[in-house]
């Protein structure tokens, strides 16, 4: 492994542990090994209430105020196929490193710790350096970073500020940073009547027609416009199904499901009364089952969103788009305990065959990441 200070050789130390979700695979003991070598105090917390154990790391630089955090996840989704390069050899092939997690988001996270120790050269901070890093960012996520989060709270411990470190750009480094997520619902309906012969329908109660009323209730107008910050939530359905292999028979159930990601003028909890009204207007007896994975929100532009913005520019030449698009990430749980930003590599290749990153973009954050550290915690 190269110096600390380069993030390639810590990038590649992490692809090659294969942490498929919920796999560690020896992720977070070589993190932990990186940054206690530069003074950092290393908590292991592991929690397994979702199912297999998850492993866990908090690293924290300093006792005073404010605790600048980092937050990101060595996880990774399953390879697939298509790779034409070892999805876990860390190859650099023309200036580019491949693997899976090289973007999201092993790459960010050498980034952070390589611009730790650049910051480190000239002195100690005035305030803390702090990594929450997960490895159920990917899967379910309820033994992760919220747990990470609780054990803060239960030990007194506040995190001041926080740069997610996802792979926000679409295309080029400095294009876009987070500022919000919208909030994202599951919704599984299922319309219960009665069998019958297709002959004779009015001898049965056919689920499917009041299935589809309901379906057209709830698509036939936009949830909103959207607004200064977030773009018009959207209703997407998911499947449609009868199950029904006889053609001459009607059912006696029919399922739908739909996805909703929704913006601030929402909350969960608003959209599913939305819901099972509309069901309910429709009659007859039908089930609802709502799943919110994550509530919709906002930091406003401030001091953060400001001081990241100014050290994107000056690296990069680009002013970054403030954006809330995309879908969920672990912010969803640091926003209720601080302010918080997400900002990372180019994002095209992940979850893709070939997953990729470019050298001089690791290069580049590592330096964003280095100023901001400079302007936040001295």
């Amino acid at each position: 492994m190269t110096g600390l200070r380069d993030p390639l050789g810590l990038a590649q130390a992490l692809i090659r542990c294969p942490s498929v979700t919920p796999e560690d695979a020896g992720a977070m003991d070589v993190l932990g090994s990186a940054l206690e070598s530069l003074g950092f105090s290393c908590h292991h917390i592991r929690s397994a209430t979702g199912g297999p154990e998850i492993r866990n790391l908090y690293a924290r630089l300093g006792d005073q105020a404010p605790n600048f955090c980092f937050a990101g996840h060595t996880d990774v989704v399953p390879v697939g196929k298509g790779w034409t390069v070892a999805p876990f050899a860390a190859s650099v092939i023309e200036g580019k490193l491949f693997g899976r997690g090289s973007s999201d988001m092993k790459g960010g996270i050498a980034c952070f710790v390589a611009a730790v120790a650049r910051r480190l050269e000239s002195g100690t901070p005035m305030g803390s350096i702090s990594l929450l890093i997960t490895g159920d960012e990917e899967g379910p996520a309820v033994d992760g970073t919220i747990k990470v989060l609780d054990w803060l709270a239960a030990r007194g411990e506040t995190i001041d500020a926080c740069i997610v470190g996802e792979p926000t750009n679409p295309q080029r480094l400095g294009e876009m940073m987070k500022i919000g997520r919208r909030g994202s619902l599951n919704c599984r309906l299922t319309v219960f009547g009665s069998q019958g012969h297709s002959a004779y329908p009015h001898l049965s109660d056919n689920p499917i027609p009041r299935l589809l009323d309901i379906l057209r209730r709830l698509t036939e107008a936009p949830l909103d416009q959207g607004n200064d910050h977030f773009q018009a939530s959207t209703l997407a359905l998911t499947t449609v199904d009868v199950g029904n292999s006889a053609t001459n028979v009607t059912p006696a159930e029919a399922r739908a499901g739909f996805n909703i990601r929704f913006n601030d003028m929402h909350s969960g909890a608003s959209l599913e009364r939305w819901i099972r009204d509309t069901a309910a207007a429709a009659g007859g007896a039908v089930e609802v089952s709502v799943e919110v994975s994550g509530e919709s929100f906002l930091t406003p532009p401030g001091a953060l969103s400001t001081t990241l913005a100014q050290a994107v520019t000056v690296v990069t030449g680009l002013v970054p788009d403030q954006s809330t698009t995309g879908g969920t990430s672990d912010a969803r749980f640091i926003k209720n305990h601080c302010p918080v930003v997400e900002f990372g590599l180019v994002g095209k290749t992940i979850h893709k065959s070939d997953e990729h990153v470019a050298v001089a973009d690791m290069e580049a954050l590592t330096e964003i990441y280095r100023r901001v550290l400079v302007e936040v915690v001295g």
